[in-house]
């Protein structure tokens, strides 16, 4: 099975990071995430993560550049899941693949029940706290 490459949003703002939670009757119900999505045919890793925030979240975004990156294995298959820096036009969201969203400081992602694929990008975000200067 092939490795599927995946992009997520690492979107700050005022100091914190946003996670968003999978709503009921998602296959990762419950957990919480940096909100993105798979790469489709013919499309760039950016491409990908814009066309998802617009999706998932009803907002523009520009993505720039990519902080962190993990390669997942499980029962399921393997992802590429690559964290990119993103900035939102609005913060007006329209939630539809995620029942909420929480705006988290980096020193409280342990808090939350992540997906596992996104676990050692929140332990990278809690190393570069560069980014989450003003």
């Amino acid at each position: 099975m092939p490795i599927k490459l995946v992009a997520a949003a690492i979107i700050i703002l005022k100091g914190k990071v946003l996670l968003a939670r999978r709503k009921q009757g998602d296959s990762h119900q419950g957990f919480w995430e940096f909100p993105g999505g798979a790469v489709e045919a013919g499309e760039t890793i950016e491409e990908c993560l814009s066309r998802e925030l617009m999706e998932e979240l009803g907002v523009a975004a520009t993505v720039a550049e990519v902080i962190a990156r993990n390669e997942y294995r499980s029962a399921r298959g393997s992802m590429d899941l690559v964290a990119l820096r993103a900035r939102v036009a609005s913060e007006e969201f329209r939630l539809t693949a995620h029942d909420a969203i929480e705006w988290v400081s980096p020193c409280d992602l342990g808090k939350y029940k992540l997906a596992p694929a996104d676990e050692p990008i929140a332990a990278a975000l809690r190393e570069r706290t560069d980014l989450f200067q003003s």
